[in-house]
């Protein structure tokens, strides 16, 4: 039997190991056998201890996805590294990371990340920490979570034993977050590990630790030290979790969102005036961008429910007729993506615009269930969204969280019978990702004229004309329009 077979019976057999009738583990793939067997052998060879450890060890235990592979070895993990390279086929190339001792390589779906085991220690303003040679214990002491700190040996001593120093088995099993070591060493080294607490707790719906958390709360203040781009991509992944509210809302009650989000936690609370009030917005967000995971993993489809309603505290006004009323909220809050955006280190490409044209129309369909529907606003919607309107009509229906199962039903039945308007709409006059016949060009070399004012309110006559049924969608009808519209500006065509 080869050692990555031996692996597998001893981790995953039922009779030798609690793992298994714990967890629905996941079976290696031929490929992670083949890995893990080279690893061992030529670890092996050199006389080197080495481990799997981490993340892959947890995943493989709860039976999810995991392709990124941790090798921790007492010794040169970067010898330990090119040593495999060479053994595998065809010979991946070797990223390495001298500063760091570390050294990466990518084999068929798995990165392999090689380091030797080693201790960090760190200074009061930064988490780039002190490295020195350590023992396994050591390596597995500097880990983040109990649940991250498992290792199994590829040692031909003691093949395949599960290595577990800080009873994460026993948090795995009661679906708590808690740090190895005093939590407030943990986070005070690495900050960053405060949000990887809330992004574990949300990707795998677990609780933090009392401890843990309360610690999150006392060490907030240290997330200011954590660049925007890595504070980002664990907001990032607490949004791709199955239930992103787990995560926003940990974020809200241990302080970290009111440093890294303020423009969210505004929306918290609900103000009440002379008997009237109106729902909070904060958790209604949270359930928007609950409601809109069910149904997509776009990631700026979710950032488009989490920013939705982001304009309504600088919109809020008392009326006393209508009560609470955010008017405009929609367009403030198209503004406010880039800021956001640019602050966080988001891209600021074609996913923010997405963002911004779902937050500036996302009431544009809910407003068509209140009236009759025409054609003239079905093609405006249909222009103004664009590709983008099925994942408009995400947004809007999942912006629906009354607690009203009556009035719930209707505005999905009010938003089927606009599904079908677009259809029709759609299949009728080709609106959608549709570009007016008549361009700027077109209209200067007409005239003789250069790019100016007056082009560009001939065009908006034209395209307005088209939207509103006026003339149709075709070439000879808005050219004569164009000529119309430019005599009342005192133009004439040029001959020829």
């Amino acid at each position: 039997m080869g050692s990555a077979d031996i692996l597998h019976s001893v981790l995953f057999s039922p009779k030798t190991n609690p793992i298994q009738s714990l967890f629905h583990t996941k079976p290696f793939s031929e490929e992670e056998l083949h890995l893990i067997q080279t690893v061992a052998d030529v670890a092996t060879a050199q006389g080197v201890k080495a481990y799997l450890v981490g993340g892959y060890v947890r995943d493989k235990i709860l039976g999810r996805p995991c392709s990124d592979m941790d090798i921790t070895c007492i010794g040169s993990g970067i010898g330990l590294a090119e040593a495999v390279a060479q053994k595998l086929s065809p010979v991946p190339p070797v990223s390495v990371f001298k500063n760091f001792g570390t050294a990466h390589l990518h084999y068929h779906a798995f990165d392999i990340e090689f380091v030797g085991a080693r201790k960090e220690s760190y200074r009061e303003d930064s988490r780039k920490p002190a490295v020195e040679d350590g023992s396994l214990e050591d390596d597995l002491r500097r880990r983040d979570f109990t649940i991250n700190a498992f290792a199994i040996s590829l040692h031909r001593s003691d093949f395949g034993a599960f290595i577990d120093l800080f009873d994460g088995m026993k948090d795995l099993e009661s679906e708590i977050i808690r740090t190895p070591l005093e939590p407030g060493l943990t986070f005070s080294d690495d900050p960053l590990r405060m949000m990887r607490a809330v992004r574990f707790a949300s990707q795998l719906h677990f609780k933090l630790d009392e401890v843990t958390f309360d610690s999150i709360c006392d060490q907030r203040e240290r997330i200011k030290i954590i660049s925007a781009e890595r504070i980002s991509e664990e907001l990032n992944k607490i949004l791709l979790s199955p239930k992103p509210s787990v995560g926003l809302d940990l974020l809200h009650r241990c302080g970290l969102l009111d440093i890294i989000f303020p423009e969210l936690v505004a929306l918290r609370g609900a103000e009440y005036k002379d008997g009237i009030g109106h729902k909070d917005n904060f958790y209604h967000t949270l359930q928007v961008v609950d409601n809109i995971s069910r149904n997509t993993n776009d990631l700026w489809v979710r950032w488009s429910a989490v920013l939705h309603d982001i304009g309504k505290p600088a919109t809020k006004r008392f009326e006393e007729k209508a009560g609470w009323t955010f008017h405009g909220h929609e367009v403030v809050g198209k503004k406010m993506v880039s800021r956001i955006f640019r602050r966080m280190k988001l891209p600021l490409n074609e996913k923010m615009k997405l963002v911004e044209k779902l937050v500036l129309l996302h009431l544009r369909p809910i407003s068509l269930t209140k009236e009759n529907i025409t054609d003239s606003a079905i093609r405006r919607l249909l222009f103004e969204a664009g590709e983008d309107l099925d994942s408009l009509m995400l947004l809007c229906e999942a912006d629906i969280t009354s607690k009203n199962k009556q009035k719930v039903q209707r505005f999905l039945s009010n938003f089927e019978l606009v599904r079908g308007k677009l259809k029709e709409v759609e299949e009728r006059d080709k609106i959608r990702n549709w570009q007016p016949p008549i361009t700027g060009e077109i209209i200067m070399k007409t005239f003789g004229i250069g790019p100016s004012i007056v082009v560009g309110q001939i065009k908006d006559s034209v395209r307005e004309a088209i939207l509103d049924g006026k003339i149709d969608n075709e070439y000879e009808a808005a050219f004569q329009l164009m000529l119309s519209k430019g005599r009342e500006q005192g133009l004439e065509p040029v001959q020829g």
